[in-house]
């Protein structure tokens, strides 16, 4: 349950929370009961009270017992039992719904206007009847005495059906283009309709003719209020005999007399909203308008704000429950709300379990959990004396300290600063006396960090305000005073560093612009002085003299950023030795190199000969192997080229052919000579 307040007024959200999806069974919705501390700890006051994406209207029975709410998508109605406290039934229909009413005390007999202008009549059963109205819909109102109903619409007209005959009777014809509400008086039956020009006319049933006719456009338009478009009528409301509450599209609600044309109170709420309902509060005497955005609760004698409520979604319908505080919105989400206001009047009979648990909450305030205690750190502790507690239960670790007792805290730090009372009497002393002194000349204090560019900017702000022309100038932000950039004085990190390299090369250009910048003042003041006067060009001083200034400015500016960027490659150079020479007095280590499998090592020169080739492009890479032999590339007879790739040997390969190649040669010799031997033994020679 969230409790917001407002005019010291309570209001009870019950419909706050996280829902349950609909799929989930029941052991797995109390499954996560039990885990959930926010779905624990919701009050679910009637079960599955919302719609599938968006709820449009909503409306209670005539006995109390049923709520019924039209949503969309799919376009459906659903009837909640309050005896139950549950869903009693849900139809699907063929369109979306703009408005219904119930003709019965219970649900018994419904009345449905869609926006395809189709008119839906339900029984107890379900489906009914169904016909269709000339023109588009927007609203309609049951007249009990003739048993007629009254459709407004995008139409001059005004259709009559009559349920007693079950034939539509000659219309009402207005002088509006279209009509946008109607509304019936239930004491005298006068009919009233709302037109798109901001009139509301007044018609009586019993003889068809327009009795009065009300110009609520000129009425709403106050001294105070702004208005882009012409007023058009979104709300009618009457209550009692005499009394008439008008809503325009603007955001105005307007209070008549049926006796006076002039509107008895025009309330604007601000936002320029139409109003989406109006309704009256007779106990309180108060009137709840709604738009889309807020619902205001305020008096209908003297117009004061009673209280307000502002829902997280925009709002589509409100409805009162009657006699009592209880509150029902339907808006831009799947949950419709339920909000008790116990000033407004007690809790229905259905569920009168709320004023009794409002009441404990009212007696018994809730208090934090952190209320009782104190946190320190481990340095306060230290002040304390009190690092011997830690992992006892008289400390409770948390974060980057600890939750101590409040009172034992307040006992241990009188114990260890008796005088505290004393020091806490001074520092109130030093802070009136403090303020006293800011009536006083403020002397310059500049801040610890940046004191450079406070100073800078103390001395514009002054020049600035000593300036004849500052009325001319437009006035800019002070840093210093500007709570954003409060941390670039405080915050050491945020020092400007002056020997950085991006400061050095902006510098000249930074000065520059100050000098123009106070140049132009002067200027400027010197201006105005001679407003009156001639013009006439200074002795001595060409005209374009401003320019051959501003463009030695210019080379001056451009000698000093060539001036530092050669000081600052000085610089880079000077370091550049400074680590070339530290790296030659450094002692070289061994280091390991790991072998993948597969690979074999030769030298780190072809490791690096080999990443160098891999740099390379691919048009390079083809030039040194076709030097080298490796690949060959012909023009053919269409014109096409052909290229021949020669695999690379590696060494083991070579090393290993030119073995072969030896052992060749060896086994030939060796032939050779036996061959040589044979011979001579044929011929009978000896061997030597």
């Amino acid at each position: 349950m969230q409790v917001s307040s407002l005019n010291e007024v309570k209001i009870y959200s019950l419909s706050c929370g996280k829902s349950l999806p609909e799929w989930l069974s029941d052991r797995k919705k109390r499954a996560l009961q039990k885990k959930d501390v926010d779905v624990r700890r919701r009050i679910e006051l009637i079960q599955d009270f919302e719609m599938p994406t968006v709820c449009t209207t909503i409306k209670v029975s005539k006995d109390g017992q049923y709520i019924l709410a039209t949503g969309t998508y799919k376009p459906r109605v659903r009837c909640y039992d309050t005896y139950q406290l549950s869903l009693k039934f849900e139809r699907c229909l063929d369109s979306e719904v703009v408005t219904f009413e119930t003709l019965s005390d219970d649900y018994s007999k419904i009345v449905f206007l869609h926006n395809d202008r189709y008119i839906e009549f339900h029984s107890q059963s379900g489906f009914y009847y169904k016909t269709r109205i000339p023109k588009f819909g927007r609203d309609f109102s049951y007249h009990y005495p003739s048993c007629d109903l009254y459709f407004v619409g995008a139409s001059s007209e005004v259709y009559r059906l009559n349920l007693e005959q079950g034939r539509y009777l000659n219309p009402l014809q207005t002088d509006a283009a279209e009509n946008n509400v109607c509304d019936i008086n239930s004491v005298h039956g006068l009919f009233a309709t709302g037109t798109v020009e901001g009139r509301v006319e007044c018609w009586d049933p019993r003889t068809r003719g327009r009795v009065g006719l009300l110009d609520c456009a000129l009425s709403s338009v106050t001294a105070d209020s702004e208005i882009n478009s012409l007023p058009t009528i979104s709300a009618l409301k009457f209550n009692g005999a005499l009394t008439m509450a008008v809503g325009t599209s603007t955001g105005q609600v307007l209070l008549y007399d049926l006796r006076s044309d002039k509107p008895l109170l025009v309330k604007d709420h601000q936002y320029g909203l139409p109003i989406k309902s109006v309704h009256f509060q007779d106990s309180l005497d108060l009137i709840l308008s709604a738009d889309s955005r807020i619902i205001k609760m305020w008096n209908k004698n003297s117009g004061k704000i009673f209280t307000s409520l502002e829902p997280e979604h925009d709002i589509n319908d409100v409805c009162l429950y009657p006699n009592s505080g209880m509150l029902l919105t339907a808006s831009e989400t799947p949950k419709m709300g339920i909000y008790y206001i116990p000033v407004l009047g007690p809790a229905p009979r259905w569920c009168s379990f709320l004023d009794n648990l409002t009441e404990e909450l009212e007696e018994n305030p809730e208090s934090t959990v952190y209320d009782d205690y104190k946190f320190v750190t481990k340095k306060d502790l230290e002040n304390l004396g009190l690092t011997h507690l830690i992992g006892s239960p008289f400390l409770r670790a948390y974060m980057h300290g600890f939750f101590m007792d409040i009172r034992l805290y307040h006992k241990v730090k009188l114990m260890v600063n008796p005088f505290a009372y004393e020091e806490y009497r001074k520092d109130k002393i030093r802070q009136k006396i403090e303020e006293t002194r800011t009536q006083r000349v403020q002397l310059k204090k500049l801040p610890k960090v940046n004191k450079e560019l406070a100073l800078k900017l103390i001395e514009e702000e002054e020049e600035r305000q000593k300036s004849t022309w500052k009325k001319k100038v437009k006035s800019l932000p002070n840093i210093l005073t500007d709570d954003r950039f409060k941390v670039m004085f405080e915050n050491p990190d945020f020092q400007v560093d002056e020997e950085s390299e991006e400061f050095r090369l902006l510098n000249p250009l930074v000065s520059k612009i100050s000098e123009k910048r106070k140049k132009k003042l002067r200027l400027l003041e010197q201006q105005e002085l001679h407003e009156k006067e001639e013009e006439e060009e200074p002795e001595g001083k060409p005209s374009d003299a401003e320019s051959s200034e501003s463009s030695d400015d210019e080379k001056d500016w451009v000698e000093e950023v060539r001036k530092q960027r050669r000081l600052l490659q000085q610089e880079e150079k000077v370091k550049r030795q400074e680590r070339l020479r530290e790296d030659q007095q450094t002692v070289l280590k061994p280091q390991f190199y790991e072998i993948k499998a597969g690979e074999e090592f030769r030298s780190f020169k072809d490791s690096a000969t080999k990443q160098k080739l891999l740099n390379k492009t691919l048009e390079d890479r083809l030039k040194l192997e076709a030097k080298n032999g490796m690949v060959s590339i012909a023009d053919t007879t269409v014109g096409s080229k052909q290229l021949t790739f020669t695999l690379k040997r590696s060494e083991q390969q070579k090393k290993q052919q030119e073995a072969e190649k030896l052992h060749r040669q060896e086994r030939k010799t060796l032939r050779r000579s036996a061959g040589h031997l044979k011979s001579r033994h044929r011929r009978g020679r000896p061997f030597h």
